[in-house]
């Protein structure tokens, strides 16, 4: 038998695929621009940060100012702080989404869309507008300066995205699926538990990170609320290199750098479900 050799197929740059290219890499760059000006910061000694004229390239590499950072604040206090607050806000609206989200999905209640765009409207209000009142309210409960009242607040916050994203996602999972786990003996909870969840890993992976990025970054709330160096989350921590007649930039920049690193990592881990996430349900 002969074998049919097929052609290569190269491949053809047109002219709107080398604009569209060009296009990625330029707004790439200028996304990515701001973060290399932090790192080339960071790198730089103090005497270059405030030089006449400036530098945009460290003439001294200074390294040592990421080992600098943790000896001028606790920042290893800081970051501790932001990790329990932000996974214990996360896991909270996790906890509460989840089945929210599938009695929404799976009923077709009275009052369904009204309590769908409630959990809208409430998107609509920031945390900075309502800082007063928030602070009222934590003082009458007697838990400022502690993790629990940014842990309630931020998990109260992120919870109308969690609940809509989570809602869209379980709709598009077949109901046929879990009518099959009940003819083979599970209840609802086990359906949940074992069918639903699994399937909506790139739903769950999409709110957790999303809610936790929120709770990570959040300052106002936390400026207000927080006090001493022992609760006060990262964000916050950061600003004890900002003093009234000067500011070390290598140390500001270097500790920031730092608070994105945990972030990064996390994306990076399940980028893969929070692609899928984001589209379920685009398409029947």
């Amino acid at each position: 038998m002969s074998t049919v050799i097929m052609p290569k197929r190269h491949k053809r740059f047109t002219g709107k695929k080398v604009s569209l290219t060009l296009s990625a890499w330029i707004l790439g760059f200028l996304f990515f621009a701001p973060y290399l000006q932090m790192l080339l910061t960071a790198l730089k000694p103090k005497e270059e940060i405030t030089a006449i004229p400036p530098t945009y390239f460290p003439k001294h590499w200074a390294f040592s100012n990421f080992v600098g950072v943790w000896k001028e604040i606790p920042l290893a206090t800081f970051i501790k702080s932001s990790f329990i607050i932000s996974l214990s806000a996360t896991l909270l609206v996790m906890f509460i989404a989840v089945p929210a989200a599938y009695y929404v999905a799976r009923n077709n209640f009275r009052g369904r869309k009204v309590f769908l765009f409630l959990v809208l409207v409430t998107q609509m209000f920031a945390p900075t507008a309502l800082v007063i009142g928030i602070f009222r309210e934590i003082a009458k409960l007697h838990l400022v300066n502690t993790y629990l009242a940014l842990i309630l607040i931020y998990a109260a916050f992120n919870m109308a995205f969690s609940i809509w994203i989570l809602s869209s996602f379980f709709s598009s999972i077949p109901q046929e699926v879990e009518e099959a786990a009940w003819i083979d003996g599970c209840g609802r909870l086990s359906t949940l538990l074992r069918i639903v969840l699994p399937l909506s890993l790139p739903g769950l992976a999409t709110a957790f990170i999303f809610t936790f990025i929120a709770a990570w970054n959040e300052f106002v709330i936390a400026l207000t609320l927080t006090s001493s160096p022992e609760h006060e989350p990262l964000t916050v921590g950061l600003t004890a290199l900002i003093g009234f007649y000067q500011v070390q930039w290598q140390y500001l920049f270097a500790g920031s750098l730092i608070a994105i690193a945990p972030v990064v990592v996390l994306f990076a881990l399940i980028e893969k479900w929070l692609v899928g996430g984001l589209t379920a349900g685009s398409v029947k």
